[in-house]
């Protein structure tokens, strides 16, 4: 019950109102029970230790507490899970299974095996990339290139016509103007005649212009101050009225200055709306799809020389992945040997004096026919996300007795007590 297990009422002594147990764990730096203890408020003692206490009532209610708080059932359930294993002979499942071994010896050999270990997975993620590519490219040739020449002639329509960002925007209100060429022109030249005058210098017709020069030279001539203050703004307003003038002269020009201009933007309309209509929306959406077409037919080349550079990069990233292949093995075999010598003197002291533990680390040996093979030592293995290793644990019973598979040599109670020397011992390695 203080690991977090189901509290029975039967464990009541007869006449007693409530059953305790109490234990004491001790943290040892462990990170996951650290935090557990500490999200669940409890307080630690002195020496680094904590009290969890579990009490089960006759009416089977049951409280759970640690370091002083009370807490959640699950939560002495969860440090528990962190702190203690609980070795029986139905354990032994797990030492049948090659991939536990392998972590046996990757969990005691620590850095030397996990800094190598993230190595050869980056590089083989890497080689994977590569080999996958190389066999599509190949397998997909005929499909490949005729969506190539798709893109190529969609991207050809595009470059002949070579549309500029928001260029149809800019086409329509442009069109917009020209189309109303003649009603602009009317208010430009009316409204320049009232500004400047008439063109042909008719004195009926003097404009704003003329009007206030006039006004400015009746205020010049007078006598009175204030009058005379009231000239220099009408000939600040002269000034800024033949500006204006002056700008729908220029206005008037341009209008007059193309008569075909309006044929051609409306050809030029018509040119980028055949493109919208195939490619996309807009021309900024015509302009992202050819971007999108030119990348991916950097990826559809299937002509001999980018297979052949496809293939050495492949080749030479086999190399680096083997090499990275080698030094883990390497230090497997050493973290092996250190580990089979660790165990077997833990064993000593589990009445199995005469047994003695030997480690495997051999490569699986494949043909060509493995998608995942590479070169390791002269030899094709498989290059699987954990490495090149078989791990194999063997158990020698008794002096003269061969090695053999730990599930074969050993009975139920014998593989518990394996199971436990081999947590000792990856316990003094790491918390």
């Amino acid at each position: 019950p203080a690991l977090g297990g189901r509290a029975e009422v039967s464990k009541v002594r007869t006449g007693m109102l409530k059953a305790f147990v109490e234990g004491r764990f001790e943290l040892g730096g462990a990170e996951g029970a650290t935090r557990i203890v500490t999200d669940a408020g409890a307080e630690v003692d002195e020496d680094g230790s904590v009290i969890a206490l579990r009490a089960v009532s006759v009416d089977g209610r049951s409280r759970a507490h640690l370091g002083g708080r009370s807490v959640p059932v699950g939560v002495l359930a969860d440090l528990s899970e962190q702190l203690i294993a609980v070795h029986g002979q139905n354990d032994q499942l797990r030492l049948l299974r090659p991939a536990e071994q392998r972590a046996v010896i990757d969990r005691f050999a620590g850095e030397a095996v996990t800094e190598s270990l993230e190595r050869y997975r980056a590089v083989r993620d890497e080689w994977l990339a590569v080999v996958a590519e190389l066999t599509e490219r190949s397998t997909r040739s005929r499909e490949m290139a005729q969506q190539a020449d798709l893109l190529r002639h969609g991207l050809a329509e595009i470059d002949a016509v070579a549309p500029e960002p928001g260029e149809d925007t800019e086409l329509t209100e442009q069109i917009k103007r020209l189309a109303a060429v003649d009603e602009l022109r009317s208010a430009a030249s009316a409204a320049q005649a009232a500004v400047s005058g008439s063109p042909d210098g008719d004195p009926d017709a003097p404009g704003a212009v003329g009007l206030i020069g006039e006004a400015s030279r009746h205020l010049t001539g007078s006598e009175d101050a204030v009058l005379r203050e009231l000239g220099p703004r009408l000939d600040e307003a002269s000034v800024l009225l033949s500006e204006v003038g002056a700008e729908l002269g220029s206005y008037l020009e341009t209008l007059d200055a193309d008569p075909a201009l309006l044929e051609k933007v409306l050809a030029r309309q018509a040119d980028l709306k055949r493109l919208t209509r195939k490619y996309a929306a807009d021309v900024d959406g015509v302009l992202a799809w050819a971007d999108d077409a030119r990348r991916r037919m950097s990826t559809m080349d299937t002509s001999e020389e980018a297979l052949a550079e496809l293939a050495k990069r492949r080749d030479e990233l086999a190399v680096t992945l083997a090499e990275h292949a080698l030094t883990l093995s390497e230090a497997r075999v050493e973290a092996a040997a250190e580990l089979a010598e660790a165990i077997t003197a833990e064993m000593a002291g589990l009445a199995m004096g005469q047994a003695e533990i030997e480690i495997t680390v051999e490569r699986r040996t494949v043909d060509e026919s493995d998608a995942h093979a590479v070169k390791v030592g002269g030899r094709l293995v498989h290059a699987g996300p954990d490495g090149v290793d078989d791990v194999e644990l063997l158990l020698k019973a008794h002096n003269g007795a061969p090695p053999l598979p730990v599930h074969k040599a050993a009975s139920g109670g014998e593989l518990s007590r394996v199971m436990l020397a081999i947590e000792v011992v990856l316990a003094h390695a790491t918390p």
